[in-house]
């Protein structure tokens, strides 16, 4: 039997770790499971919402580290971590993004001489200015087995040195949960709740530090937000963050002032796909949206310079426009006027990766 390990940190680590569990759970002779959560995404009540909607069992483990730079979040991960992979003993440990939990968990494990896999490994936005970037970079280089979701990151990693036979390109997780729960997404009356019609709204979701620790980034993709929302209401559910420095840089006014673009608390992962696959358009700077919209067929624009998922580009319904309020409006106009990009689904995101993960690690078991 094996004993593995499941580390968890932040809320899109949820949606790829679920569909593992839940395969797994269906050979109890060969796998042994542990569940560890970091706590680096701290707001219990968001965190249980997420739990409860994916069916994730209740953590084995909760290190509790919260928030702090990201050196010192990762530092505590990795003090925390390491007395539990010491009483624990697993046979591998499975982490998977790009969150800072996802580095130090693979750190400890790798001066303690225990596997680990990398589930989504090999994505590259080839921006060393990104913390997620060197977060993968780093784990990747220290992972025994490297899962990836498109044919780039298989490249990424043999161009980075790493063995050919450590690479299993298995599809994508994130839309195994995504098609388990998109019925059950689609049920749910939030439309009415929000007074919003199908394909009659954009929806916005904007966090990472480039965008909105920078005044001037801010106030210009605010200012394209303004003019976007006076063709298409917005609906735009803030995380804290962002929403703290929308009031540190004097913008808090000019958003109340928007008629069109309502700010409402995050949302539950069910409430906001249903969201999601009713929107006309979708602009974020988020990096698993960009995969959940090219299977939605939702048009998505990613307020970026960058992406590390180059196949919803090339294959799917993502755009890159960057954050000059001028490129993003046109290509939100270009949306409103029947532009929009036709996608398509990506090789193997089928439903199907976390089968074809777990029947590999079955072999190895």
């Amino acid at each position: 039997m094996m004993r593995v390990l499941h580390v968890v940190g932040a809320r899109p680590n949820f949606m790829k770790v679920s569909p593992i569990m839940r395969e797994m759970a269906k050979y109890p002779q060969k796998f042994n499971q542990i569940l560890v959560h970091t706590g680096q995404h701290y707001d219990d009540e968001m965190s249980q919402v997420f739990f409860d909607e994916l069916d994730l069992p209740r953590p084995d483990v909760y290190l509790g580290v919260g928030s702090g730079s990201h050196a010192e979040q990762t530092a505590k991960v990795m003090l925390a971590f390491e007395p539990v992979l010491l009483e624990q003993k697993p046979d591998i440990v499975l982490v998977v993004g790009d969150v800072n939990s996802t580095l130090a968990c693979a750190l400890v494990c790798s001066k303690l001489g225990v596997k680990v896999a990398h589930v989504e490994a090999g994505l590259r936005s080839f921006d060393r200015t990104m913390p997620e970037e060197i977060n993968r970079v780093l784990t990747d280089q220290i992972a025994d087995l490297l899962f990836t979701t498109e044919r780039s990151a298989n490249e990424n990693l043999l161009r980075e040195g790493v063995a050919q036979d450590k690479i299993y390109f298995v599809g994508n997780v994130m839309i195994d949960s995504l098609l388990r729960n998109k019925e059950r997404a689609l049920a749910l009356d939030i439309l009415n709740r929000y007074d919003l019609k199908p394909r009659a709204f954009a929806l916005l979701t904007l966090h990472r530090p480039s965008n909105v620790d920078v005044p001037d980034v801010l106030a210009g993709i605010i200012d394209a937000l303004e003019e976007i929302q006076s063709r298409l209401p917005i609906i735009f559910p803030a995380h804290p963050r962002t929403m703290r420095r929308i009031q540190e840089f004097g913008l808090e006014g000019k958003i109340a002032r928007m008629s069109n673009l309502r700010v409402i608390k995050p949302l539950g992962y069910l409430e906001f796909l249903n969201l999601m696959a009713n929107a006309r358009l979708v602009l974020t700077d988020s990096g698993g949206i960009q995969e959940e919209t090219t299977i939605l067929g939702i048009p998505c624009l990613t307020l970026r310079d960058n992406t590390e998922r180059p196949v919803t580009i090339l294959q799917g319904t993502n755009t890159l426009v960057g954050t000059d309020p001028g490129r993003i409006v046109a290509e939100a106009f270009n949306v409103l006027s029947g532009r929009a990009k036709v996608g398509r689904m990506p090789e193997l995101w089928d439903g199907h990766a976390s089968e074809r993960i777990v029947g590999i690690l079955k072999e190895l078991a």
